[in-house]
């Protein structure tokens, strides 16, 4: 059969992204080579045993030196009485304890819980107590967020995490990387904690006891956001998480370049994204974690960019924009980099043309949810120039576009992206119902997003469907209106929002950081009207000093909006 007459046969099959992966990776994950994650884990210890796995305030650490941590931090959870399966609570940033922690959770045959270190105590109780986790690791700078919830937390114990462990540091120097993770610890009384020096002490020398890990064990419980409602956990078994790790290893594999691969981990690896794209499969690979802590700091990321070098970069639009914005990036050399990848929010044309303008590598956008392991879909690494799609589905994933009584949709017509694939979660944890709202009858992951499927096979999200705007009848999607006003010159973030009017039932409401003080709303929406159709240009324009977001840097549209509406917009 023909390339041609094969790509026709695959389309009528209904999966035309097929015949558009890139060389040399396969259509089919071949699930039979899957290992539990604690497996995955020690093979990789044995094949890269001398070299870097993590980096962290210039220390780096091998995998060898992560598998002896990382089984110190096992015999002490299962020296606590803790039984297969049980959670344990991670509530850290990207510091050098959190991979050992998170290994030695899933060594001991327990599940890990990611947890922000952000979160007010009133989120930090709801998350522990769903999850029913027994032990909580967490940094000293957040731990009066622990005492302040109290009781409530109903743990058996809880590990003080310093930003100095298994950094060999001391005195004044972890003092100063104290300040950089957060710039003060807050005073906090806590009794009956356990210093993580004291869990490592304990543990040291020693292996853990064998537990038979299956596949379809719960590896993790990681919690949705919760811009929609109430965090939900996602229930996520080993298959789930390692099939996603082999996804990415069959798409990325062939692009990677000879010698030392570093990924640059800026974002936090509590979130999935960075769990997943940043840890696991850098671990699959053999790579070294580039952990930034404080990715924040931004003269202090450029810094650490200048000074060491890296082949991979993962990052969200808004630290891609930030980065490029930053004094000193054109001095950071791009030309040992294989690949920059983004996810977690829609990536906007405007940063990625700067992006590619300053370093010459193009931002491979992704797509997926903790739902998913999360990767769903990917653009191809070879990709030339910012597609401004999410790409193509991974090896073994299958995508629907359905309309809302769960129809196909039309090619080319919007619809709910729905997905089907060995990475969709298990359910959400001890929430039958909230998990039947999202499966569909014959087993697809509905994601809330709307998207279009092209006839190559690529998807493109128009936006998520409780985001979207109807103005008189006529669908707006903020992401579109947020493009638009990002590639003004004067305009460095936007976020636009859907806000009631008696006349049309909804208006569009644009929230904008200026790059240049001296904008103005007027000017905004005459550049708005030269490309915009009329009713999708936004009758509100406000100038802002910041836009609130997730730790990650996703803009929280919801949160703009309650906030515009409490003050009676």
């Amino acid at each position: 059969m023909s390339a041609a007459a094969s790509a026709a046969a695959i389309a009528a099959q209904g999966r035309p992204w097929l015949a558009s992966y890139p060389p040399g990776v396969p259509p089919v994950l071949d699930e039979g080579t899957l290992k539990p994650l604690s497996d995955l884990f020690r093979d990789s210890v044995a094949r890269y045993a001398d070299k870097p796995a993590m980096e962290s305030f210039g220390k780096r650490m091998t995998y060898t030196e992560l598998g002896a941590a990382a089984d110190a931090v096992a015999v002490w959870l299962q020296a606590q009485g803790l039984a297969k399966g049980d959670r344990v609570a991670i509530m850290l940033p990207n510091v050098m304890a959190y991979p050992a922690i998170l290994f030695g959770i899933l060594a001991a045959g327990l599940t890990v819980v990611n947890v922000n270190p952000l979160y007010t105590a009133r989120e930090l109780t709801h998350q522990v107590t769903d999850a029913g986790a027994k032990i909580l690791f967490v940094l000293e700078n957040f731990a009066h967020t622990v005492q302040e919830a109290g009781e409530g937390l109903k743990l058996q114990k809880t590990v003080l995490v310093t930003p100095g462990d298994l950094l060999g540091l001391k005195g004044l120097v972890v003092n100063l990387v104290s300040r950089h993770v957060k710039k003060a610890v807050k005073p906090y009384r806590l009794a009956g904690t356990v210093a993580f020096k004291d869990v490592l002490a304990s543990g040291r020398g020693g292996k853990p006891r064998a537990v038979q890990t299956s596949l379809d064990d719960v590896a993790f419980l990681q919690y949705t956001g919760g811009t929609t409602g109430v965090a939900k956990g996602a229930t996520l078994t080993h298959r789930n998480v390692a099939a996603n790790v082999a996804q990415c290893a069959l798409w990325f594999e062939p692009s990677l370049g000879p010698g030392e691969r570093v990924m640059v981990t800026a974002l936090p690896l509590y979130h999935i994204f960075a769990l997943t794209c940043c840890c696991l499969f850098m671990v699959r690979i053999g790579a070294c974690c580039l952990l930034v802590a404080n990715p924040r700091d931004i003269p202090g990321f450029v810094k650490t960019l200048k000074s060491r070098p890296f082949t991979m970069m993962s990052g969200v639009n808004t630290l891609y924009n930030a980065l490029a914005n930053a004094p000193g990036i054109r001095e950071v050399d791009f030309s040992r980099v294989d690949f920059c990848v983004a996810g977690g929010m829609a990536t906007q044309a405007a940063v990625a043309k700067l992006w590619k303008d300053i370093t010459g590598k193009p931002i491979i956008e992704g797509y997926g949810l903790s739902e998913t392991s999360p990767v769903v879909s990917i653009n191809r690494y070879d990709l030339p120039e910012f597609s401004g799609t999410i790409g193509y589905p991974m090896p073994s994933t299958d995508v629907s576009i359905r309309k809302a009584e769960g129809s196909e949709a039309e090619p080319g017509q919007p619809g709910e992206l729905c997905v089907k694939g060995p990475q969709v979660m298990a359910g959400y944890w001890q929430r039958p119902d909230e998990t039947a709202k999202v499966m569909s009858p014959d087993g697809y992951f509905r994601t809330g997003d709307v998207a279009v499927l092209l006839p190559d096979g690529q998807v493109k999200i128009v936006d998520r469907m409780k985001d979207m705007v109807l103005v008189s009848g006529f669908n707006v999607y903020p992401n579109e209106v947020e493009d638009v006003l990002v590639t003004h010159p004067k305009i460095l973030e936007a976020a636009v929002i859907g806000l009631p009017d008696a006349h049309s039932g909804e208006a569009v409401a644009a929230y904008v950081v200026a790059r240049d003080p001296s904008v103005t709303a007027d000017e905004l929406r005459e550049f708005c009207r030269a490309n915009l159709t009329a009713y999708k240009v936004p009758r509100r324009i406000e100038i802002r000093d910041s836009l609130p977001k997730t730790p990650v840097g996703k803009v929280l549209r919801r949160t703009l909006r309650d906030e515009v509406m409490n003050k009676g917009a």
